[in-house]
């Protein structure tokens, strides 16, 4: 993918779209030639296969930047979620049959242009959203900014989890 980034108003917007892009690439990269078969193979103990991390992401970023353009309805209380929500959850680390991995991307790619729309465009980046109920936050708001430094903090993770399954499918890495 090769992004273009707009003259942002700020330095600090400037850093976080080159973050963003720089981990981006990084999760990418680990799909790199293959097959939509080789992107749903699980290599580890774990659930995880690299469409599915991808698509996990994708889910993740979506939903804050729900959030911030809808508040936090866009997102559920994770208090009270059913078994049917978390086999939902869980099939965004899945790639599910008739998915591939060429969907996948452009999913995400649709994503991450609106994300760098709002991170580019938005008034405040100190401006307080009310998060969602969840047993993980111990805080009741964020940031906007905090909420993109969570995207690029989730995006670096699962970019370090996709190295590992690339490199247990077919001995390929991303740096070395």
């Amino acid at each position: 993918m090769t992004m273009t980034i707009n003259e942002p108003t700020t330095q600090e917007r400037a850093d976080l779209l080159v973050m963003l892009a720089k981990h981006r690439h990084f999760l990418r990269f680990t799909t790199r030639d293959l097959t939509d078969e080789q992107a749903g193979q699980r290599t580890t103990a774990s659930e995880l296969c690299l469409g599915g991390l991808i698509k996990h992401v994708t889910a993740v970023e979506r939903n804050w930047v729900n959030t911030i353009v809808d508040g936090p309805s866009a997102m559920p209380d994770f208090t009270e979620l059913t078994e049917e929500d978390y086999a939902r959850r869980a099939d965004e680390f899945r790639m599910l049959p008739g998915e591939t991995l060429e969907g996948v991307l452009a999913a995400y790619d649709e994503v991450a242009r609106r994300t760098d729309g709002l991170v580019d465009t938005l008034p405040d980046l100190d401006a307080l959203l009310p998060l969602p109920k969840a047993p993980w936050f111990q805080e009741t708001h964020w940031s906007v900014r905090r909420v993109f430094l969570h995207i690029i903090a989730e995006t670096s993770q699962h970019a370090g989890h996709a190295d590992i399954i690339r490199e247990a499918l077919d001995g390929s890495k991303t740096m070395g």
